[in-house]
């Protein structure tokens, strides 16, 4: 089983390594986004929230931290949802139906990672790991 959780978390993790790489890759285009979306400060929200989700997702492959990983992810994830997918303030359809998807699915994360966050602190097995937690719930 420790290597399905493992795998688990890789999986988990992926989505947020790979968007924090691309915060800092396409930072310029990000930027272009969020300045749309009226982020304050966007280009220094961008890179941040790079950083945020990228060390994150790495400690949470890690097992190193995971659950200050999980609960950077958790973060990042529940404010962006309302931040960047704003559906409610979208009047096309289509834009609306892609805003609403978004949300959903920044919340579910968001809720995967408070899970994750809950169970790692409170001494859940991760599967196999190179760390102890940084909380003690």
């Amino acid at each position: 089983m420790d290597l399905v959780l493992f795998i688990g978390r890789i999986l988990f993790a992926l989505i947020f390594i790979n968007s924090g790489i691309a915060h800092f890759t396409k930072t310029a285009a990000m930027t272009g986004y969020a300045q749309y979306k009226k982020v304050p400060a966007a280009k220094v929200s961008v890179l941040l929230s790079g950083a945020v989700i990228l060390i994150g997702g790495v400690l949470i492959v890690l097992g190193v931290y995971a659950d200050l990983g999980a609960l950077l992810i958790a973060l990042f994830s529940i404010v962006s949802a309302f931040m960047m997918h704003n559906f409610w303030t979208i009047e096309d359809a289509t834009a609306k139906q892609g805003e609403t998807a978004s949300f959903f699915k920044n919340l579910a994360l968001g809720g995967a990672a408070l899970m994750l966050f809950v169970l790692i602190g409170q001494g859940a097995s991760i599967g196999a790991s190179l760390g102890s937690p940084f909380f003690n719930l």
